[in-house]
């Protein structure tokens, strides 16, 4: 490294020009390019089959991480490499499909012929560019114009800043197909199974402990009693219930720490026990049942349904599936 340069002060430099980029894309979105992305999210909507992406070099591989966010997100996606289109891809493209072409020229060789294609069959071809009247740009159903901007590489040459304003706009257009689906946390779910992701997203009725399991304790039973039930049952929880079993309350290990000053001889679970308690319902994800029990500081949660007691869940449950 020649010793004049300041490395340091380089990539700040560097750093600061992508900002630029992320910028520009942000106060667009409240002008015309939010109209073109507005338009693009409807063309994609219209049509029955898939989204495909298609680029070469680093909009290739833009595009490739977009047709995975778009699928996972409800919009069915692929991703077809230009080149690749040339010579036998452009038969995986059907006239219920869409391409969404980038481009940050619009002048790429490679895009010819899925261009001719998607022309041809009357498919509708959305281009992502930054020059609106570019060989891709005027052959396009729809144009999604990006300013054009430095790239962060002090050569000019390296696709950076550009790269970064292309996957933020396929971002933004796929989160606006899922808003405009209405695609929901439970959608979501059924795209990523596995991982820590998929266990936070796995209900609480798949985790939670059921029957016999559930330290029931009726109103007005012996404070001692209650306090048996919760060492046998495990869970440093007893839920009280009226006679007719619906919930009235709960005693914990927090409440007997609180209350330690009662006879427990002497005493009834009404004595001390929470009015109430939290609860979550069984159709409650995990992410959301481990937010309750760390907003609330607990080690457990009562699962209701119609006022009833149908399981109990332990932040030991969230760290065995891989949820916390």
């Amino acid at each position: 490294m020649p010793p004049e340069v300041n490395l340091r002060a380089e990539i700040l430099k560097a750093a600061k020009v992508s900002r630029d980029g992320i910028d520009s894309v942000v106060s667009n979105l409240d002008g015309p390019l939010g109209d073109a992305v507005l338009e693009a999210i409807e063309v994609i909507a219209g049509q029955r089959g898939r989204v495909i992406l298609t680029g070469v070099g680093k909009s290739a591989h833009i595009g490739a991480k977009a047709a995975a966010t778009f699928a996972s997100t409800g919009t069915p996606a692929l991703f077809i490499h230009a080149t690749e289109a040339s010579h036998g891809d452009l038969g995986m493209i059907t006239p219920d499909d869409c391409v969404l072409a980038l481009s940050w020229s619009g002048e790429t060789r490679e895009l010819s012929d899925i261009v001719y294609h998607a022309r041809r069959v009357d498919i509708p071809l959305i281009a992502l560019t930054s020059r609106r009247d570019s060989t891709l740009g005027r052959s396009a159903t729809a144009v999604v114009a990006l300013q054009q901007v430095d790239e962060a590489c002090p050569l000019g040459l390296a696709p950076t800043t550009s790269s970064l304003m292309q996957m933020m706009v396929c971002d933004t257009i796929a989160i606006g197909l899922l808003v405009r689906r209405g695609f929901s946390e439970r959608d979501f779910r059924h795209f990523h199974p596995g991982g820590t992701l998929g266990a936070s997203l796995t209900l609480v009725r798949d985790v939670m402990h059921v029957g016999d399991e559930l330290p029931l304790v009726r109103r007005g039973t012996a404070l001692m009693d209650a306090i048996q039930v919760m060492s046998e049952k495990t869970f440093s929880l007893a839920i009280i219930t009226e006679e007719d079993g619906r919930i009235c309350g709960v005693v914990s290990d927090g409440d007997l720490r609180r209350h330690a000053h009662v006879d427990t001889h002497k005493a009834i679970v009404d004595d001390i026990m929470t009015v109430g308690g939290q609860t979550i319902g069984p159709d409650m994800l995990l992410a959301s049942a481990l937010k309750t029990i760390q907003d609330n500081r607990i080690g457990a949660l009562v699962v209701e349904e119609d006022g009833r007691a149908v399981g109990v869940i332990h932040v030991l449950d969230l760290l065995r599936v891989g949820a916390a």
